[in-house]
């Protein structure tokens, strides 16, 4: 793993992706066929590329921005194939801009340079099988899966902003409440996150306070809530694309299946008291008719 300055390592990040992006776009122009399979065809390079760069620099971490950077731009060069502009076109664009800015941002904030590994990558390393080489986890387990997990999700994205035949409604309206809250709650739950572990005080502590009081995984549930806000604009642009949520219930599966019972593993290892906690706040949705607590410690004590 190669150890440099923190801006130097964003350098590289930057020079990577700029790469990627030449790349992609050199498929996308030479590929004949629907623009949905260039896309894709697309997408997987300019992953492969981002995968070659990790491999280089010895740091998986270098696919984690990818996951917010190439939504924008997959969704910016489906509006631009479409070359007419409607009013559902420039709220899913904004609304994925916003998303994209505040999540990569968010990362760039947190991420301390090419020493700094993602634990999860670092756990993958150490506990895979012997026989199974560490470049194919890392190429298909951290990059590639997720690449085509967005992908999905994005593909209700196509006939929102390609079909304008269809004024906004409705539903186009729930899907911005729905799509703006989960962004909102996204953010905040990343700031109260932030501001959390900045306090000295709370060392060993486990944050059971603000969103957190009733989610152990308030950004997972604005995640999820997102997609499923991008699938409503598309099912308002063409009904016929319903099938799309597909996509949104990878999403579930995986921020369920996979990133929760991770992350409540390695709570529960470091904090004995996480047990508790898990007994009292539910993974993702809230139940507000459950007695909450107040953290103390290591300890969670139930509010009288």
């Amino acid at each position: 793993m190669i150890r440099s300055g923190r801006w130097f390592a964003l350098g590289v990040v930057a020079a990577t992706y700029a790469v990627a992006g030449l790349a992609a776009w050199a498929v996308a122009a030479a590929t004949p066929g629907h623009p949905l399979a260039r896309t894709l065809g697309a997408d997987l390079v300019a992953t492969v590329v981002v995968f070659a760069a990790s491999l280089v620099v010895g740091n998986a971490s270098l696919y984690d921005p990818y996951w917010s950077v190439a939504p924008p731009v997959v969704v910016s060069a489906w509006v631009l194939w479409r070359d007419d502009l409607n009013g559902r076109q420039v709220v899913v664009v904004a609304l994925v801009l916003i998303w994209a800015v505040r999540l990569t941002g968010n990362w760039v904030r947190s991420w301390r340079g090419l020493e700094h590994e993602d634990w999860r990558y670092v756990q993958m390393r150490e506990q895979r099988p012997p026989w199974l080489p560490w470049w194919l986890v890392n190429l298909a387990g951290i990059q590639l899966m997720p690449t085509l997990v967005v992908f999905a999700g994005l593909l209700a994205v196509w006939p929102a902003v390609t079909v304008t035949d269809r004024p906004l409604g409705w539903l186009d309206a729930l899907a911005v409440l729905v799509t703006g809250g989960a962004v909102l709650i996204e953010a905040v739950a990343d700031r109260q996150m932030h501001r959390f572990t900045a306090d000295p005080a709370n060392r060993g502590r486990i944050i059971d306070r603000g969103l957190w009081r009733y989610s152990r995984h308030p950004n997972y549930l604005g995640e999820i809530g997102f997609w499923w806000g991008l699938w409503l604009f598309g099912l308002a642009a063409a009904p016929s694309w319903w099938w799309t949520m597909a996509g949104p219930i990878v999403m579930v599966l995986l921020f369920a299946l996979v990133s929760v019972p991770l992350m409540d593993r390695r709570s529960l290892a470091r904090r004995p008291a996480y047990a508790e906690h898990m007994l009292r706040v539910p993974a993702l949705l809230p139940r507000p008719w459950r007695q909450r607590g107040v953290n103390n410690g290591d300890a969670s004590v139930p509010e009288p």
